[in-house]
Protein backbone atom coordinates (compact mmCIF):
# COMPACT_ATOMS: atom_id res chain seq x y z
CA UNK A 1 0.00 0.00 0.00
CA UNK A 2 0.96 3.48 -0.64
CA UNK A 3 2.30 4.87 2.86
CA UNK A 4 0.24 8.21 1.88
CA UNK A 5 -2.94 6.40 1.23
CA UNK A 6 -5.62 5.71 3.55
CA UNK A 7 -6.32 2.10 4.55
CA UNK A 8 -9.17 0.49 3.12
CA UNK A 9 -11.14 -2.80 4.35
CA UNK A 10 -13.62 -4.25 1.84
CA UNK A 11 -16.15 -6.47 2.60
CA UNK A 12 -18.24 -8.72 0.78
CA UNK A 13 -21.76 -9.26 1.58
CA UNK A 14 -24.01 -12.22 0.58
CA UNK A 15 -27.67 -11.05 0.38
CA UNK A 16 -31.07 -12.34 -0.73
CA UNK A 17 -33.56 -10.28 -2.94
CA UNK A 18 -36.79 -12.39 -3.21
CA UNK A 19 -40.56 -10.80 -3.43
CA UNK A 20 -41.89 -7.53 -5.57
CA UNK A 21 -38.21 -6.37 -4.93
CA UNK A 22 -37.18 -9.02 -7.71
CA UNK A 23 -39.05 -6.35 -9.88
CA UNK A 24 -36.60 -3.60 -9.35
CA UNK A 25 -33.47 -3.38 -11.76
CA UNK A 26 -29.92 -3.96 -10.88
CA UNK A 27 -29.52 -0.14 -11.33
CA UNK A 28 -32.08 0.57 -8.78
CA UNK A 29 -30.23 -1.96 -6.40
CA UNK A 30 -26.86 -0.11 -6.75
CA UNK A 31 -29.27 3.39 -5.55
CA UNK A 32 -30.73 1.27 -2.50
CA UNK A 33 -27.51 0.02 -1.47
CA UNK A 34 -25.96 3.56 -1.49
CA UNK A 35 -28.65 4.92 0.20
CA UNK A 36 -28.77 2.04 3.29
CA UNK A 37 -25.20 2.26 3.34
CA UNK A 38 -25.07 6.18 4.32
CA UNK A 39 -28.05 5.42 6.96
CA UNK A 40 -25.83 2.91 8.63
CA UNK A 41 -23.44 5.66 9.04
CA UNK A 42 -20.66 3.42 8.49
CA UNK A 43 -17.21 5.18 7.01
CA UNK A 44 -17.85 3.87 3.41
CA UNK A 45 -15.04 5.00 1.36
CA UNK A 46 -15.95 7.23 -1.95
CA UNK A 47 -15.06 8.05 -5.12
CA UNK A 48 -13.50 11.55 -6.27
CA UNK A 49 -14.52 13.92 -8.77
CA UNK A 50 -17.78 16.00 -8.91
CA UNK A 51 -19.97 13.57 -8.17
CA UNK A 52 -18.34 11.20 -5.54
CA UNK A 53 -20.10 7.43 -5.06
CA UNK A 54 -20.06 5.12 -2.70
CA UNK A 55 -17.33 2.48 -3.58
CA UNK A 56 -19.45 -0.20 -4.43
CA UNK A 57 -18.29 -3.56 -6.74
CA UNK A 58 -21.18 -5.75 -7.55
CA UNK A 59 -21.21 -9.35 -9.07
CA UNK A 60 -22.83 -10.78 -11.73
CA UNK A 61 -26.22 -8.54 -12.50
CA UNK A 62 -29.57 -10.44 -11.82
CA UNK A 63 -32.36 -10.04 -14.48
CA UNK A 64 -35.08 -7.78 -13.20
CA UNK A 65 -37.88 -10.41 -12.29
CA UNK A 66 -35.28 -13.04 -11.18
CA UNK A 67 -35.29 -14.25 -7.22
CA UNK A 68 -32.23 -14.57 -5.27
CA UNK A 69 -30.50 -16.64 -2.44
CA UNK A 70 -26.86 -15.88 -3.28
CA UNK A 71 -26.05 -11.99 -4.48
CA UNK A 72 -22.92 -10.51 -3.96
CA UNK A 73 -21.55 -7.22 -3.35
CA UNK A 74 -17.94 -5.92 -2.69
CA UNK A 75 -18.32 -2.61 0.00
CA UNK A 76 -15.28 -0.48 0.36
CA UNK A 77 -14.70 1.06 3.96
CA UNK A 78 -12.09 4.01 5.19
CA UNK A 79 -9.80 2.65 8.13
CA UNK A 80 -9.18 -1.04 9.03
CA UNK A 81 -10.93 -1.92 11.77
CA UNK A 82 -14.30 -2.22 10.29
CA UNK A 83 -15.55 -5.77 11.44
CA UNK A 84 -17.75 -7.51 9.52
CA UNK A 85 -20.37 -8.00 11.91
CA UNK A 86 -20.41 -4.28 12.34
CA UNK A 87 -21.44 -3.96 8.85
CA UNK A 88 -24.06 -7.00 9.15
CA UNK A 89 -25.46 -5.70 12.05
CA UNK A 90 -25.88 -2.11 11.22
CA UNK A 91 -27.80 -3.41 7.62
CA UNK A 92 -30.23 -4.81 9.68
CA UNK A 93 -32.67 -2.21 9.95
CA UNK A 94 -32.07 0.06 6.67
CA UNK A 95 -32.40 -2.40 4.20
CA UNK A 96 -35.80 -2.92 2.39
CA UNK A 97 -38.49 -5.98 2.72
CA UNK A 98 -37.31 -8.69 0.38
CA UNK A 99 -33.69 -7.64 0.96
CA UNK A 100 -31.57 -9.01 3.86
CA UNK A 101 -27.50 -10.03 4.45
CA UNK A 102 -26.97 -13.44 5.07
CA UNK A 103 -23.40 -13.25 4.93
CA UNK A 104 -20.40 -11.19 5.38
CA UNK A 105 -16.23 -11.46 5.50
CA UNK A 106 -13.93 -8.78 5.32
CA UNK A 107 -11.56 -9.74 2.23
CA UNK A 108 -7.33 -9.78 1.94
CA UNK A 109 -5.80 -7.90 -0.34
CA UNK A 110 -5.71 -8.69 -4.16
CA UNK A 111 -9.18 -10.40 -4.00
CA UNK A 112 -10.55 -11.17 -7.51
CA UNK A 113 -13.53 -9.12 -8.73
CA UNK A 114 -16.95 -11.28 -8.59
CA UNK A 115 -17.72 -10.58 -12.03
CA UNK A 116 -14.24 -12.02 -12.65
CA UNK A 117 -13.86 -14.97 -10.34
CA UNK A 118 -17.33 -16.45 -10.37
CA UNK A 119 -17.95 -19.60 -13.18
CA UNK A 120 -21.08 -21.50 -11.88
CA UNK A 121 -24.41 -20.33 -10.96
CA UNK A 122 -27.06 -22.85 -10.06
CA UNK A 123 -30.99 -21.74 -10.20
CA UNK A 124 -34.10 -22.89 -9.24
CA UNK A 125 -37.16 -22.29 -12.15
CA UNK A 126 -41.15 -22.77 -11.70
CA UNK A 127 -42.72 -23.46 -14.54
CA UNK A 128 -46.37 -23.66 -15.18
CA UNK A 129 -48.27 -25.73 -17.18
CA UNK A 130 -46.12 -28.95 -18.63
CA UNK A 131 -46.14 -32.38 -16.08
CA UNK A 132 -43.45 -33.68 -14.48
CA UNK A 133 -43.23 -36.82 -17.14
CA UNK A 134 -43.13 -34.17 -19.98
CA UNK A 135 -40.26 -32.10 -18.07
CA UNK A 136 -38.13 -35.02 -17.60
CA UNK A 137 -38.50 -35.80 -21.16
CA UNK A 138 -37.30 -32.27 -22.36
CA UNK A 139 -34.53 -32.26 -19.54
CA UNK A 140 -33.33 -35.65 -21.08
CA UNK A 141 -33.37 -34.45 -25.04
CA UNK A 142 -31.00 -31.05 -23.72
CA UNK A 143 -28.16 -33.40 -21.75
CA UNK A 144 -28.22 -35.53 -25.01
CA UNK A 145 -28.51 -32.39 -27.05
CA UNK A 146 -25.40 -31.65 -29.21
CA UNK A 147 -25.83 -28.00 -30.07
CA UNK A 148 -28.45 -25.59 -27.68
CA UNK A 149 -28.22 -22.68 -30.23
CA UNK A 150 -29.43 -19.67 -29.24
CA UNK A 151 -29.44 -15.73 -30.64
CA UNK A 152 -28.47 -12.94 -28.23
CA UNK A 153 -28.54 -9.48 -28.87
CA UNK A 154 -25.56 -7.53 -26.76
CA UNK A 155 -24.82 -3.84 -27.31
CA UNK A 156 -27.10 -3.30 -30.37
CA UNK A 157 -25.59 -6.44 -31.86
CA UNK A 158 -27.19 -10.08 -32.20
CA UNK A 159 -25.17 -13.15 -32.00
CA UNK A 160 -25.55 -16.50 -32.07
CA UNK A 161 -24.08 -18.69 -29.04
CA UNK A 162 -24.30 -22.39 -28.24
CA UNK A 163 -24.93 -22.96 -24.90
CA UNK A 164 -24.40 -26.84 -24.74
CA UNK A 165 -21.07 -26.61 -23.21
CA UNK A 166 -22.30 -24.20 -20.64
CA UNK A 167 -25.34 -26.49 -18.93
CA UNK A 168 -23.28 -28.49 -15.97
CA UNK A 169 -26.24 -29.96 -14.28
CA UNK A 170 -30.04 -30.12 -15.63
CA UNK A 171 -32.56 -32.39 -13.29
CA UNK A 172 -36.13 -31.98 -12.67
CA UNK A 173 -36.80 -30.76 -8.88
CA UNK A 174 -39.95 -31.45 -6.49
CA UNK A 175 -43.53 -30.29 -7.90
CA UNK A 176 -44.98 -26.67 -6.11
CA UNK A 177 -48.13 -25.39 -5.62
CA UNK A 178 -47.63 -23.20 -8.64
CA UNK A 179 -46.26 -26.01 -11.35
CA UNK A 180 -43.26 -28.34 -11.39
CA UNK A 181 -39.33 -27.09 -10.85
CA UNK A 182 -36.42 -27.54 -12.99
CA UNK A 183 -32.91 -27.24 -11.15
CA UNK A 184 -30.06 -26.37 -12.97
CA UNK A 185 -26.23 -25.39 -13.01
CA UNK A 186 -24.97 -23.17 -15.43
CA UNK A 187 -21.75 -21.60 -16.22
CA UNK A 188 -21.04 -17.71 -16.30
CA UNK A 189 -18.07 -17.98 -18.98
CA UNK A 190 -17.39 -16.78 -21.56
CA UNK A 191 -21.21 -15.06 -20.73
CA UNK A 192 -23.67 -16.14 -17.94
CA UNK A 193 -26.26 -18.20 -19.46
CA UNK A 194 -29.57 -17.20 -17.90
CA UNK A 195 -32.44 -19.83 -17.31
CA UNK A 196 -34.64 -18.31 -20.11
CA UNK A 197 -32.53 -18.60 -22.84
CA UNK A 198 -31.80 -22.03 -21.92
CA UNK A 199 -34.99 -22.50 -21.61
CA UNK A 200 -35.81 -20.79 -25.54
CA UNK A 201 -32.96 -22.92 -26.92
CA UNK A 202 -34.76 -26.42 -27.11
CA UNK A 203 -38.41 -26.80 -27.83
CA UNK A 204 -41.02 -27.21 -27.11
CA UNK A 205 -39.93 -23.79 -25.39
CA UNK A 206 -41.24 -23.08 -21.77
CA UNK A 207 -41.99 -20.16 -20.03
CA UNK A 208 -41.68 -19.56 -16.31
CA UNK A 209 -43.61 -19.24 -13.65
CA UNK A 210 -40.31 -17.90 -11.12
CA UNK A 211 -36.70 -18.00 -11.28
CA UNK A 212 -34.69 -17.73 -8.46
CA UNK A 213 -30.54 -18.09 -8.33
CA UNK A 214 -29.65 -20.45 -5.36
CA UNK A 215 -25.76 -20.47 -5.43
CA UNK A 216 -22.94 -18.84 -7.00
CA UNK A 217 -19.73 -20.70 -7.27
CA UNK A 218 -16.03 -19.71 -7.75
CA UNK A 219 -13.96 -22.98 -9.11
CA UNK A 220 -10.09 -23.62 -8.11
CA UNK A 221 -7.97 -26.02 -8.08
CA UNK A 222 -11.16 -28.47 -9.48
CA UNK A 223 -12.90 -27.38 -6.23
CA UNK A 224 -16.04 -25.38 -6.06
CA UNK A 225 -16.00 -22.56 -3.36
CA UNK A 226 -18.58 -19.85 -2.07
CA UNK A 227 -17.62 -16.42 -2.65
CA UNK A 228 -17.28 -15.68 0.94
CA UNK A 229 -14.72 -18.62 1.24
CA UNK A 230 -12.16 -17.15 -1.49
CA UNK A 231 -10.15 -14.55 -0.24
CA UNK A 232 -10.67 -13.91 3.40
CA UNK A 233 -8.49 -12.50 5.65
CA UNK A 234 -7.79 -13.46 8.94
CA UNK A 235 -10.40 -15.27 11.24
CA UNK A 236 -10.73 -12.78 13.30
CA UNK A 237 -11.70 -10.41 10.98
CA UNK A 238 -14.22 -12.15 9.40
CA UNK A 239 -18.01 -13.43 9.85
CA UNK A 240 -20.28 -16.07 7.80
CA UNK A 241 -23.48 -16.35 7.90
CA UNK A 242 -26.02 -18.66 7.14
CA UNK A 243 -25.34 -21.18 4.12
Amino acid sequence: MNPNQEPRTRTRLRYRKVGPIRFTSHRDVARIWERSLRRTGLPVAMTEGFSPRAKLHFGLALATGYESDAEYLDVDFKGDDVAADEVWSALVDVLPDGMSVTGAVVLGPKVMSLQQAVTLCEWDVELFGVTPDDLARWVEQVRGAATLMVTRERKGRQTTDDLAPQVHALEVGEPTNRGVRLSAALSTQPRAVRPTELLAAHEPVYRPVLVRRTRQWIEQDGARLEPLDVGAAPAQHTLVGVQ
